[in-house]
């Protein structure tokens, strides 16, 4: 109890010495009145920041619904185009979108890319206001940013985080692996998929697409790791939706096959595209693929994960089990992704 005592007695004298010390420099330093506290003008300076971002910013960030569920989307032109991701959109032919005044305008599909999980719908409306992309290039570890969109249904929510890492091969499931992502410790809950993850330029540089799961957590979202697709592979893919209704320059490697599950022993071959990379090397229907590249494959997802570390043009030893048991290994020289 006494040296409680004393610590507090310390600090009461402390406390009246400093408050001495501070009378003493305002009386001397400006006779108009106290000093400004840097620490506190640095924080309300970012906080007006932080709302003006929000305000300029949050009008060109959308909720779509569909018959089966919501999600969020990007003012992509002024025509009306808005880039959301494919899995908000997959499986739906009636598409609503809700603008941030809560105006609602019912969309159309005009392309949707599956590998890279992008989506692009239009609506006839006018007044829009596009949001403007950032060069994801230029995005560093550390970086502030904040997610726009409607989590679990809550319309223009928004979190604040950090760029926490760049990421590459990031599984998505069901055979699909981006090939680079922005981690973030913004949150990022179901609905904010296709929104947009945004700097203090107010410019977006990437779409929040999943969260990371933590086993521990009985599959719950674990907190603080959430990923974004870069907004350089938004652009890039977009724009070839919009002008194309399909894409033809992705910069991703294509196999020229499809693959299935074995149960862990490699990767069988479904399908093999006529005149294809795989055609060409001689692979077959019921082939087992073990090893691209020298990295051993376990299943579908696993092909996935190794193409997309690949490039177009790009000559792979691929390791196959024939369907009579024999063995072998083919070069293949990978095609584009369409």
């Amino acid at each position: 109890m006494s040296k409680l005592r004393k610590l507090a007695d310390y600090g009461v004298g402390m406390a009246a010495a400093m408050l001495a010390a501070v009378l003493l420099a305002a009386c001397g330093a400006n006779a108009a009145g106290p000093a400004a506290n840097p620490a506190t003008s640095s924080s309300f300076k970012l906080q007006s920041e932080y709302v003006k971002l929000v305000q300029d910013v949050g009008p060109s960030v959308v909720l779509v619904q569909t018959p089966v569920g919501l999600g969020s989307g990007i003012i992509f032109d002024a025509q009306g185009d808005i880039v959301t991701n494919n899995h908000v959109v997959a499986g739906s032919t009636s598409f609503l979108v809700v603008l941030s005044n809560g105006k609602q305008y019912p969309a159309t599909l005009v392309g949707s890319y599956a590998p890279d999980d992008l989506a692009v719908i239009r609506i006839q409306a006018s007044g829009l206001r596009p949001a403007t992309f950032a060069n994801s290039s230029n995005l560093q570890v550390g970086d502030i940013v904040m997610a726009i969109g409607n989590p679990l249904g809550l319309q223009s929510s928004v979190s604040e985080g950090i760029v926490s890492a760049m990421r590459t091969a990031i599984p998505e499931g069901s055979g699909v692996t981006l090939p680079s992502a922005i981690q973030t410790t913004a949150a990022i809950n179901p609905g904010n998929s296709g929104g947009a993850l945004i700097d203090l330029n107010e410019q977006v540089v990437g779409i929040p697409t999943l969260a990371a799961t933590d086993p521990q957590l009985g599959g719950g979202a674990a907190p603080g790791i959430g990923f974004a697709i870069p907004s350089n592979t938004i652009t890039l893919i977009a724009k070839q939706l919009i002008a194309n209704g399909s894409v033809t320059n992705s910069g991703r490697a294509a196999l020229g096959a499809q693959v299935g599950n074995t149960g862990g022993t490699g990767a069988v071959v479904t399908t093999v595209k006529s005149g294809g990379p795989a055609a060409l090397a001689g692979i077959k229907v019921g082939d087992i693929i073990t090893a691209i590249g020298g990295q051993s494959v376990t299943g579908a997802q696993a092909v996935a994960d190794v193409l997309v570390t690949l490039k177009p043009g790009q000559q792979v030893m691929i390791n196959v089990t024939h369907s009579d048991g024999t063995k072998g290994s083919v070069s293949v020289t990978l095609a584009e992704l369409q």
